[in-house]
């Protein structure tokens, strides 16, 4: 089953062509925001949150977005299939396209709360999940996961992961096609350490057709992501959207074939800075917002000091949308804006 979210203009089955990657601390609400000014058309994901911060925490601050946001999956990280399913039906008002459950994430953090990669060697507790979950909703339930982890055999063993999925009904998988080494290594090594291996995932996808299917790992451009459609159902991309967002002004055209207006460098910042006002008065900080738009100027003269105003003129006591004013004509050439 798909649906439509407010303010989308595709169904998810087309959204999922292009998506940018759940990433723990950072793709909050105010990033959304910020991507959805770039492309109408991609699928967001929220950061991955635990079934325990709904089920026990704030609902509405953990799980509230706005409409303008489009299609958003809502992630979750749990292995508890009556957690997992009792998180979706606090979650199902809220109006998320569908439920994700990670199976990729190898931090310590997350292994110790028994989810995230470290279920990749429990696919019968992990198929066990997204019954439970399908039992809870009529939306999608989808998984993202490793291609193995530590010393598994990746043609076996994500061959029986697949399938026992497949068994589960699950909808859909997204690969990060790298091996997780839950241990001896930081997550921060585990993105580039073992190397990447896409054709495993491309295999899994022939063999697994038509169970809809997406790829992501260390892919960095639109041609890249043109490359692998041709092997694969859709595309993730995580860090290169992050840190070069305007990057996503060309997913519209070049990935789903829409052709319309994108706003501008300044447009963005005017869009931003409206959205920051009202966001302020409801208790947000300028800084929280900001940090997410400093590498939009990547590659652009002035990049440097637009991230400088950002990062460090965003936390000052009493800053505003101003702020945003300065930062863009530190690449506008406008150096009598930038006086404070």
């Amino acid at each position: 089953m798909t649906q439509d979210a407010p303010g989308s203009v595709v169904s998810l089955d087309t959204a999922r062509r292009f998506s940018v990657a759940p990433m723990i601390d950072w793709t909050d609400r105010h990033c959304r925001k910020l991507h959805r000014l770039l492309t109408r058309d991609a699928l967001l994901f929220t950061e991955m949150i635990t079934t325990g911060a709904i089920i026990h925490g704030d609902a509405e601050r953990h799980l509230a977005f706005g409409s303008h946001e489009g299609l958003v999956a809502l992630q979750l990280g749990g292995s508890d299939p009556g957690d997992l399913a009792e998180a979706i039906r606090i979650a199902e008002p809220f109006g998320y396209a569908e439920y994700n459950l990670n199976v990729g994430c190898p931090s310590d953090r997350v292994q110790s709360g028994k989810f995230g990669a470290c279920l990749m060697a429990e696919p019968d507790l992990v198929a066990d999940a997204v019954r439970a979950m399908r039992d809870a909703t009529d939306r999608p339930v989808t998984v993202k996961c490793r291609i193995g982890i530590d010393d598994q055999d990746t043609e076996e063993s994500l061959d029986r992961f697949a399938d026992k999925m497949a068994e589960a009904g699950v909808d859909a998988l997204y690969v990060h096609a790298r091996k997780a080494w839950l241990q001896g290594l930081s997550p921060k090594e585990n993105r580039t350490i073992p190397p990447l291996d896409y054709p495993r995932v491309h295999r899994l996808r022939q063999r697994m057709a038509p169970l809809p299917m997406m790829i992501n790992g260390g892919i960095e451009t639109i041609e890249q992501c043109l490359e692998h459609l041709e092997h694969m159902d859709g595309v993730m991309l995580g860090r290169a959207a992050y840190n070069t967002p305007m990057l996503l002004a060309e997913v519209d055209a070049r990935i789903f074939g829409d052709v319309h207006d994108v706003p501008d460098l300044a447009g963005i910042m005017r869009s931003m800075a409206n959205y920051t006002e009202i966001e302020l008065g409801r208790g947000a900080r300028l800084n929280n917002i900001a940090r997410h738009m400093l590498g939009l100027a990547n590659g652009r003269p002035g990049a440097r000091l637009f991230r400088q105003i950002l990062s460090v003129d965003a936390c000052r006591p009493n800053a505003g949308p101003e702020v945003f004013e300065r930062a863009l004509a530190a690449v506008e050439e406008r150096p009598e804006a930038l006086a404070v």
